[in-house]
């Protein structure tokens, strides 16, 4: 539902792209196979978000498989039930697995890979079990997930299977959640990214998109992926025939910075809702309508950039908008990381908290310039950015003694906004 007396709201249309965004993916679709108990639903909770495998809807698609899903993440998981050694058992799933992928053969559903799960305590897998291995993967590549690998004897079992020579794509050991020795030691989990980095080397390309959105387990890749895209973006929309806009024409930003924030959200597909949105938006000054978003950033950004002054009141050349709207895409991608985070652990997202944190990331990343904020992205790969960006969310909330409603929040900044940035200002 819109919101009253806006004639066009930002918040609404960052929502309904981010639907469109996430509705055009090519959904991914893999078979979760391995015996009862060997920890598949483990799995599936810590590789995937939103807990599917406990809130998916699991719908019986033959006696032995169920289909696991979502509404709004692009997704599909087929889960094998009932897999045990009895060779008629499996020889039953085996079949019903072969007319599945036949089925679903050359449609949007149809499969890309096998997790098939073993447990790594197992140290031996049964031949019944080997030649069902190789029949599934005569169909479709298989990722021998060796789940609960702890210490030697799990690593001796890789190098086990490994000289089995069996034709699967990968093995990987994998610890899916911290596991408790005592009170003093915990094995933390283990081996879910380089999961997800074998899965993306197997899909295809057209189904990154919607395994990226699904998959939390590495949040970093997500943030990455993130920044890719928004720096071919602002480079593309900002390019060397972007025409300099009249100041108080800055609101033809809008469509762009609209559909920046919307992509970069399918991308991440985190629980975003109007509230949270307004939050962010409000941050850097703006009402969440968007006939004044463009102004709105841009004159927040003007107090950051050397001698942009000069130019308030006339035009804003498109390095000036290229800047902006980087800053503004690159801030929204640190913030989003931390909630994605926060979501991961299954803790819950302080809003004035993650208003300030994307004030201060504005703050910090609209200072750069266009070659530091293209180049950004390299402090990934060592975690930097996230890692400050979450010591600032964390100091954010360690002062509460002066916390203020969100609501007189999102006001405050409204009237700050109206008060000192609308260049019609006649204070």
């Amino acid at each position: 539902m819109k919101f009253p007396d806006n004639k066009y709201n930002m918040i609404q249309e960052i929502l309904e792209k981010t639907e469109a965004e996430i509705e055009k993916m090519q959904p991914v679709n893999i078979l979760i196979a391995g015996k009862t108990g060997v920890g598949k639903s483990t799995l599936i909770n810590n590789v995937f978000r939103e807990k599917l495998a406990d809130t998916g809807i699991g719908k019986p698609v033959t006696k032995h498989l169920r289909r696991i899903s979502k509404e709004g993440i692009p997704i599909v998981l087929y889960d094998t039930r009932g897999l045990e050694l009895d060779p008629r058992v499996q020889k039953t799933v085996k079949q019903e697995i072969f007319d599945l992928v036949k089925e679903k053969k050359a449609t949007r559903e149809a499969l890309h890979a096998v997790y098939y799960c073993i447990q790594a305590n197992s140290s031996r897998i049964e031949d019944s079990e080997i030649e069902l291995i190789k029949e599934i993967s005569k169909v479709l590549p298989v990722i021998l997930v060796l789940t609960q690998s702890i210490g030697k004897p799990a690593e001796e079992f890789n190098r086990y299977l490994e000289n089995q020579n069996l034709p699967v794509a990968a093995v990987q050991n994998i610890m899916a959640e911290p596991y408790e020795i005592t009170d003093d030691y915990v094995i933390p989990a283990f081996g879910l990214k380089e999961l997800i980095d074998k899965t993306l080397q197997l899909i295809p390309k057209d189904a990154h998109d919607a395994f990226m959105n699904a998959q939390q387990a590495d949040i970093e890749r997500k943030a990455k992926a993130a920044r890719r895209w928004a720096s071919r973006y602002v480079a593309t929309t900002f390019g060397v025939g972007f025409a300099p806009i009249p100041f108080s024409d800055a609101s033809v930003l809008v469509p762009m910075q609209v559909t920046l924030l919307a992509h970069i959200t399918s991308i991440f597909g985190i629980s975003m809702d109007k509230s949270t949105i307004v939050s962010l938006i409000a941050a850097v000054g703006g009402t969440g309508t968007a006939t004044m978003i463009g102004k709105t950033i841009v004159a927040n950004a003007f107090k950051f950039i050397p001698g942009a002054g000069t130019v308030i009141g006339g035009i804003i050349s498109g390095t000036t908008a290229s800047i902006v709207t980087s800053a503004l895409g690159l801030s929204y991608i640190e913030v989003l990381s931390i909630i994605a985070t926060k979501e991961k652990e299954g803790e819950s997202i302080d809003l004035s908290r993650i208003e300030g944190l994307m004030r201060r990331q504005f703050k910090k990343n609209i200072k750069l310039n266009r070659k530091e904020l293209r180049t950004k992205d390299l402090e990934f790969d060592s975690d930097k950015a996230l890692n400050d960006a979450y010591e600032t969310y964390e100091s954010l909330g360690k002062d509460t003694s002066k916390k203020v409603p969100f609501t007189k929040k999102v006001t405050r900044s409204v009237g700050h906004f109206i008060q000192d940035h609308l260049p019609f200002n006649k204070r």
